[in-house]
């Protein structure tokens, strides 16, 4: 029987009738609801006509986790007076509870994205409500894309919502309103959620800012002393949101002899813990939880919310292919969301573990996945949708170009798209196996080499990182887990079977293999050492359609690899595929497979070089550190750290690395400034790793040439000789360029010079051979070379920047045309300049003029000389006239007799 008083009593019921008119009329909507106004529970059943008289329509819920979409399958069950199952039922990865008569089901956004990758049509499907999409988590992002294209080209018809309690409306609203004549009308409901009090706590002491995963110990000391003053000030079941489940076990254990029940949620806990958080109970609990609560799940009983303010994101670092999960400061949307659930069922309180004062400078909304996670998943997906850079795709953010280029290539090295970015057939049956594609080229040519059951054992690890306890020894990992009785070891049997099938089977991609579109695919491996995507979203599958965006081009065929030596058959006893090979070797060649860039070669104990570039070192006390060669399969590398941190490898020897990494072997001539001299030999590398080097007699003159001018920009041009002339001739130059133009080179910066190397430097740069060539070139003469002679203006040098000035005593004094002095300085004996009444000019340039005493000490400079001999003269005279008695010092200067000479030698 029908809940009608439940059903009445929901806030959002006020916004149906304008939610229902904005779909008739536009076909899509954005509905804004606070927590707790039956947004996720009400509207479904609604709009698939179960309630509220409307017309039946099969109506699809996607949620991003699959604890919200159990939770929200089993609350509108109970509306109805029904057992999930009936009307209502839930697919999510590995379980599916359906029925004949079901109309509305509720998905995870990765099984939703298989089933439009399998049917584009979505036949049979009314409406798709796209639940909390301020989270923007990729997978809901791409499904919203794949969703607007059908609705563009295929089945305007079908009805969209997008729904959430903080979401960008605007933004949203643009998205959805693509094709349309406008954005899509948004829809807000006022709900009822009871007042919620915010109590700021600080730490009474300044903790130290997340750094990488790490968190402050302090700070989790702290959070789990406002629970315990929670639990003491307020009544009600507590709910505190921590990042990760290494903070979530630390402060549990900092929760001893608490008067309550301590319940740990997140992503890997076992169903019953996660179905036990949103049961009522009889006695009082404090539930420890990630951000899987932040979603659509009434918790109840919960009056209070301690907030660590703190939560995980993914980062990934292009360039050495490296990426981690970081702890990052919550958003203010996170913020409202994870305090609404304080106050769902009665007025609430939420303590905040951080100073009110902070609280303006946090972000608005959470980074989009898509613009800082690995996109290699998504790549694929795109191609396998027929659009491999996705610019045709009505995303919210668009996917940024440097790691849309990086997934590119991951995909064309395992075999999974051509150069153009379709997918190859490889490429689709590695989408229909529901991995990561380098876990999918991993587990295709790892069966080849090993037998299904062994591929799919170690894929299965690679798919969820093993517990820390496990170690960082992958094949001690695969027998624990092979005789472990936890519940990690009980999700990778699971997976393990579900892998087993599907590739030998590679149209059965499914655990259920009646039912292909009941589960999610896996998430994305702990590659580069992320955890697994919480919201489990898959690859793409193949699809057939006559769609014109699906144009899979015809691919160059199928690529794997040969199994190395160690793997070969090498007698009677040995299993078909290399069953019987070591477990150390069959879990190093899995992982190679997977991650080949991260094949690594030891350069000490403990310290190793992986093959894209980046150091990496193992932790203290690992077996793994006299191991020649590791396939490293989870690393991260912390926040200004230089080097990696392996976290999870395999031992491997040389062939194996050899033959998973293939495409990354290069044998060539390296002609290379370094260390100061030039380095000229033959290499063969696999990526950064040296396998092989001899020098080479001969090098290649080019080769060479451009290796000394790394040199001269790196050292300088002092490599060069540089004579007092040539120093002087290279600062005329320098003067005549910043005077006058034209014609005359630009010589003062290195940089300059060198991008003219062809036309000073030649031909005695290309005779060069090593450093010490490089000091016989006289710079001076190169100079000349610069000189514009074409003009014939490179005969007026010594008349436009003379060498020497000649001043009135006779003498020839050299000038200084040094660039920091911004014009041309003549430091003469103030006596020499004796009835010179103007300064003297260079080019039109006035020179400036550092008048020296009779012992050459600096006694004045001025750039106007007669002022001087009216002014100034007159103090210097002063003061020098008793030190130096000997020589001359008229009282008028404009008209005495210049002399380099003492009084006594005039006189004579």
């Amino acid at each position: 029987m029908i809940r009608q008083a439940a059903l009445d009593s929901l806030p959002v019921r006020g916004a149906v009738p304008a939610l229902v008119s904005a779909l008739d009329g536009h076909g899509a909507a954005v509905l804004c609801a606070p927590p707790g106004t039956g947004k996720t529970t009400l509207v479904p059943l609604v709009l698939a006509g179960l309630v509220g008289g409307g017309p039946r329509r099969r109506v699809v819920v996607a949620e991003p986790r699959r604890i919200a979409a159990r939770a929200a399958a089993r609350r509108m069950a109970w509306l109805l007076g029904e057992a999930v199952g009936g009307s209502v039922g839930f697919t999510v990865r590995g379980e599916r509870v359906v029925g004949p008569g079901t109309v509305v089901e509720v998905v995870t956004t990765g099984v939703l994205l298989q089933r439009l990758q399998r049917d584009q049509e979505l036949a049979g499907v009314d409406v798709v409500v796209l639940d909390e999409c301020h989270e923007r988590h990729l997978d809901a992002d791409t499904v919203a894309a794949f969703l607007l294209d059908v609705r563009e080209t295929l089945r305007p018809e079908l009805r969209l919502v997008a729904a959430s309690a903080t979401t960008d409306a605007a933004g949203w609203a643009r998205v959805l309103g693509r094709g349309g004549p406008g954005d899509a009308p948004v829809v807000e409901a006022s709900g009822v959620s009871y007042p919620v009090e915010t109590v700021w706590a600080p730490p009474a002491r300044p903790v130290r800012p997340p750094h990488g995963m790490r968190v402050d110990p302090a700070q989790l000391t702290h959070v789990a002393s406002v629970v315990r003053r929670a639990l003491a000030e307020r009544e009600g079941d507590v709910l505190c949101f921590l990042p990760g489940v290494g903070e979530i076990a630390r402060v549990a254990g900092q929760l001893g002899g608490v008067d309550a029940e301590v319940l740990q949620v997140h992503g890997r806990a076992p169903a019953a813990v996660q179905d036990a958080a949103l049961t009522a109970s009889d006695h009082r609990r404090v539930i420890l939880s990630t951000a899987v609560a932040e979603s659509s799940l009434t918790v109840p009983g919960v009056r209070v919310v301690v907030d660590s303010g703190l939560a995980r994101e993914p980062r990934v670092d292009h360039a050495r292919g490296l990426g981690a999960l970081a702890t990052v400061r919550a958003s203010r949307a996170a913020g409202r969301q994870r305090a609404g659930r304080a106050g769902r069922e009665a007025p609430g309180a939420v303590y905040r573990c951080w100073a009110e004062a902070e609280d303006g400078r946090l972000p608005a909304f959470p980074s989009p996945e898509i613009r800082i996670a690995d996109l290699t998943q998504f790549a694929l997906q795109a191609a396998c949708w027929g659009d491999p850079d996705a610019s045709g795709l009505a995303l919210p953010d668009p996917p940024p170009a440097g790691a849309m280029g990086a997934a590119r290539e991951v995909l064309v090295a395992v075999g999974a798209v051509d150069g153009a970015g379709r997918p190859t057939p490889r490429g689709l049956r590695m989408a229909r196996l529901g991995l990561h594609p380098r876990l999918a080229r991993a587990l295709l040519d790892g069966s080849a080499a090993l037998g299904a059951r062994r591929a799919a054992e170690l894929v299965a690890l690679l798919s969820e990182e093993p517990p820390r306890e496990y170690g960082d020894d992958l094949a001690g990992a695969w027998r624990q887990a092979r005789r472990g009785g936890d519940a990690y070891a009980a999700r990778w049997r699971t997976e393990v079977s579900r892998l087993e099938r599907a590739v030998r089977d590679p149209a059965v991609p499914s655990p259920t293999p009646p039912l292909p579109e009941t589960a999610d695919s896996a998430p994305s491996p702990p590659s580069r050492g992320s955890a697994p995507d919480p919201s489990g979203a898959p690859p793409p599958a193949p699809r057939a359609s006559n769609s014109p965006r699906l144009r899979p081009g015809v691919p160059p065929g199928e690529a794997g690899i040969s199994a190395p030596p160690a793997f070969e058959e090498r007698g009677p006893g040995r299993s078909p595929g290399g069953a019987a090979a070591p477990d150390d070797l069959a879990a190093g060649l899995v992982a190679a497979l997977a991650f080949p860039e991260r094949v690594a070669k030891a350069k000490g104990e403990h310290a190793f070089l992986m093959a894209n570039g980046t150091g990496a070192e193992l932790g203290d006390g690992s077996g793994l550190r006299r191991a020649p060669w590791l396939a490293v399969a989870v690393a991260d590398r912390p926040p200004h750290s230089a080097s990696a941190r392996i976290r999870l490898a395999a031992v491997i020897d040389e062939d194996t690395a050899l033959a998973a990494a293939a495409h990354l072997r290069t044998e060539g001539e390296e002609v290379r400034w370094e260390d100061g001299d030039l380095i000229a030999r033959a290499t063969q590398r696999l990526g950064a790793i040296e396998l092989a080097v001899r020098p080479l007699r001969s090098p290649d003159p080019a080769l060479v040439r451009a290796a000394l001018l790394d040199g001269l920009r790196s050292e300088g041009l002092g490599l060069l000789r540089w004579s007092p002339d040539a120093q002087t001739l290279r600062a005329r130059l320098g003067f005549l360029h910043r005077t006058l133009g034209g014609a005359w080179p630009d010589v003062e910066e290195d940089g300059a010079l060198l991008d003219r190397a062809d036309d000073w430097l030649e031909p005695e740069l290309s005779r060069a051979r090593r450093r010490s060539d490089l000091g016989r070139i006289d710079a001076g003469q190169a100079l000349n070379r610069l000189l514009p002679w074409a003009t014939g203006e490179a005969a007026r040098l010594d008349e436009l920047a003379p060498e020497r000035l000649e001043v009135p005593s006779g003498s020839r004094i050299r000038l200084d045309y040094s660039a920091e002095h911004g014009q041309p300085v003549l430091a003469v004996k103030l006596q020499e300049l004796f009835g010179l009444a103007e300064t003297p000019k260079v080019a039109g340039v006035p020179v400036l003029v550092h008048l020296l005493s009779p012992a050459g000490r600096p006694a004045a400079v001025t750039a106007d000389l007669a002022s001087f001999w009216r002014g100034g003269y007159r103090a210097v005279r002063a003061e020098l006239r008793g030190r130096y008695p000997k020589h001359p010092w008229p009282e008028d200067p404009a008209t005495a007799e210049p002399t380099r000479h003492t009084n006594a030698r005039l006189r004579r």
